[in-house]
């Protein structure tokens, strides 16, 4: 009920009926995995330095459907981020500027669900710019591969075992192919490996 009233007050508040669209019900058995890159982890400083989303249908990772968008970042990259991330900022300045990049990322959802590692800090990002582009948050359902991890694992060890919630440990445990870590389609196609295998028990199909 308290979801339905905020969606219901978002809507009131999108400024640009071009993005209504992010109000329709979901295509079924779809969502959309999704990272990004960001100049630190304080959401109230930081930049979004890219996003890399990709697209989940039924047991199917659809590789072919992804996102991959660079932003051009409105103030300077210290050296700690050009090590972790790998982008200069001759990279970022062929970039897009924030409110085209952002434009894109909400087309490329659409309603869907977002699933993600450490979701909450990717959307409280999003927002910054959502927020700025078209007067609401982003009123999308939200899955958290890492809850679903730890609901499994939860279910197979004795009551108040520590369980490890490093990406890098759920994908060991879960079998599942390494993929170069801080970039965003791999975060964001190996979220979606996480989501499939725990939601069927299945290695996911990708197309």
């Amino acid at each position: 009920m308290l979801a339905t009233v905020k969606r219901a007050w978002w809507r009131r508040q999108l400024k640009d009926d071009r993005f209504a669209f992010l109000f329709e019900p979901p295509p079924p058995d779809e969502a959309v995995s999704i990272d990004c890159e960001t100049t630190s982890l304080d959401v109230a400083t930081a930049e979004i330095l890219s996003v890399g989303a990709v697209r989940v249908k039924g047991d199917a990772l659809l590789t072919s459907e992804r996102l991959d968008i660079l932003l051009r970042p409105e103030g300077l990259l210290n050296e700690a981020t050009v090590t972790i991330h790998q982008l200069r900022a001759a990279d970022l300045a062929r970039g897009l500027p924030w409110d085209q990049a952002i434009g894109e990322v909400l087309r490329f959802v659409g309603s869907r669900p977002l699933l993600g590692y450490f979701l909450e800090f990717d959307v409280a990002m999003l927002n910054k710019y959502v927020r700025r582009l078209i007067g609401c948050p982003l009123p999308n359902r939200q899955i958290e591969v890492s809850r679903l991890y730890y609901d499994w694992r939860a279910q197979q060890l004795p009551p108040g075992s520590n369980i490890d919630l490093r990406f890098e440990s759920i994908r060991e445990r879960l079998d599942l192919p390494r993929r170069a870590a801080h970039d965003a389609v791999n975060d964001a196609i190996l979220a979606a490996m996480v989501y499939l295998r725990l939601k069927g028990g299945w290695r996911p199909r990708m197309r």
